[in-house]
């Protein structure tokens, strides 16, 4: 049994990783002040011996003894990181910071979830690991576009200064069960709109693309990652290369809730990528692993989890 903290662990990701730990038999610690965390996505993780919860905000510093540190502590969609932008800074460097200074006093090994988002509006496509980015630092994304790449960056300077023991993954587009309904994510937001018999709002023409991950996969390739060897660190690219454009999903979304939703067009945001799909030979490569689940089956799962959210 290894005792594990997860910070941000209500959240949506969070809240799945803490119940896949507990189910391998492990001590599960879940950190989250609950700013995007819900309590509804982990009180059934209280039947488990030994699952605990700590409310607490990554940005001051904690002490506790475990074996394996998360850390996945940031809002994660524009809606929540551009509320409080100042404070997603601060969650991305000072909760790296903490979580790094923890894992350097108790010899502990940490993962970091970075993002897709460090590539910006990507000039390469596919995206690999070796590239830098084209990342608008002063836009309204960039509190957290940046401050995931300064994270990223603090994890290295850890590993090259005091030989802490860390991985970086980068997350690309996950759905599944336990998102937030009014999370602005372009699933959720097509899930509930459509469930609604609402019109769905495409920003854009709708020919941006996106490739979307099912939680069940990442969830796989974290603990995957988080088990290979010390010499592999990352940064390592976590998502489905299937890639799919905005006005398909929107119109997969209609066929699959039978809605009678009508599709509508608004504005592009500032700086909302055109492009977003990973090049996982790496993941293939050192983790032996590649998603299974196809975006209709993933869907399938999400809609009826938002049907008995919203009690449609």
């Amino acid at each position: 049994m290894k005792k594990i903290l997860v910070t941000g662990g209500a959240g949506f990701i969070g809240s799945h990783l803490c119940e896949r730990l507990l189910k391998e038999g492990n001590d599960v610690l879940c950190m989250d002040n609950f700013f995007t965390g819900q309590k509804q996505n982990i009180i059934h993780l209280f039947d488990y011996k030994y699952f605990e919860l700590l409310r607490h905000d990554v940005t001051t510093s904690y002490q506790v003894e475990v074996d394996e540190i998360y850390n996945l502590a940031c809002p994660a969609s524009p809606i929540h990181y551009q509320f409080d932008a100042i404070q997603t800074v601060k969650t991305s460097i000072m909760g790296a910071i903490n979580a790094l200074e923890l894992a350097k006093r108790i010899k502990a090994r940490v993962l970091q979830t970075s993002t897709s988002e460090v590539y910006g509006d990507p000039e390469i496509h596919p995206q690999i690991e070796s590239y830098w980015g084209h990342v608008n630092p002063i836009g309204i994304r960039s509190c957290y576009d940046e401050g995931k790449r300064c994270a990223e960056t603090l994890f290295m300077d850890y590993h090259r200064m005091n030989n802490v023991d860390i991985k970086i993954i980068r997350i690309f587009n996950t759905y599944g069960p336990r998102m937030h309904p009014n999370d602005g994510r372009v699933v959720s937001n097509f899930i509930v709109q459509a469930l609604q018999n609402k019109d769905i709002t495409i920003y854009g023409d709708g020919s941006q693309t996106r490739s979307f991950q099912y939680i069940d996969d990442l969830i796989e390739a974290m603990i995957k990652m988080m088990d290979t060897p010390k010499d592999f660190i990352g940064p390592i690219n976590v998502g489905n290369p299937e890639e799919f454009t905005i006005l398909n999903l929107a119109k997969k979304v209609i066929e699959l809730t039978d809605s009678k939703s009508k599709i509508i067009y608004q504005p592009l945001p500032s700086d909302d990528p055109t492009v977003r799909c990973p090049d996982i030979s790496l993941a293939k490569q050192h983790l032996q692993w590649n998603p299974t689940v196809k975006l209709e089956q993933g869907l399938l799962k999400t809609i009826d989890y938002f049907k008995e959210t919203l009690k449609l």
